[in-house]
């Protein structure tokens, strides 16, 4: 594993990430962002459903309005950064650990990774702003690339699209 790339993509998610308020979740509508902490074995609660109609009207009033999609993606990007550094800790502790412990870890990293990339992917087809409907559509697809293997997070590119973020929505 390249964990000190990994290492350093982390730090530049959180970077690029604005400083949004611990404990927010995500509004109504908007796919669940991945926990910071990770959810597996026997014991793990799974999140409740989404009443539809709920989540139909979330995306509505929600949809168009700039300033609140860039403050909901401003949350799913500093979930993502502190779920990516929780799924690094799992993936190493899992190897030493192999078998099934190795597979579980792997199962839920893939599922963090599209869960993030949904959420991005979700807020673009929101917005009306074609700046800002690029910026998460591009980022969305990068994340898409990864499949599930944090090792492939090209810091760069992601600092950068971060920042294009970032711009589409007045803060670079």
């Amino acid at each position: 594993m390249r964990l000190p790339l990994a290492a350093c993509a982390a730090a530049l998610v959180l970077a690029g990430c604005s400083g949004s308020p611990s404990g927010q979740t995500p509004a109504a509508g908007t796919p669940a962002a991945p926990a910071g902490t990770p959810a597996t074995g026997p014991t793990a609660v799974p999140p409740a459903p989404v009443d539809p109609s709920v989540a139909a009207s979330a995306d509505a009033a929600l949809s168009g309005d700039t300033e609140a999609i860039c403050a909901q993606a401003a949350r799913v990007n500093s979930d993502f950064g502190k779920t990516f550094i929780a799924d690094l800790k799992l993936q190493i502790d899992a190897a030493s650990k192999g078998g099934a412990a190795k597979q579980q870890a792997d199962q839920k990293i893939a599922r963090d990774v599209s869960n993030y990339s949904y959420a991005l992917a979700d807020m673009a087809k929101l917005t009306t702003d074609p700046v800002l409907k690029k910026a998460l559509t591009d980022m969305s697809q990068q994340v898409t690339a990864l499949k599930g293997d944090l090792t492939k997070i090209n810091a760069e590119k992601m600092s950068q699209l971060t920042g294009t973020l970032d711009k589409a929505c007045g803060k670079g």
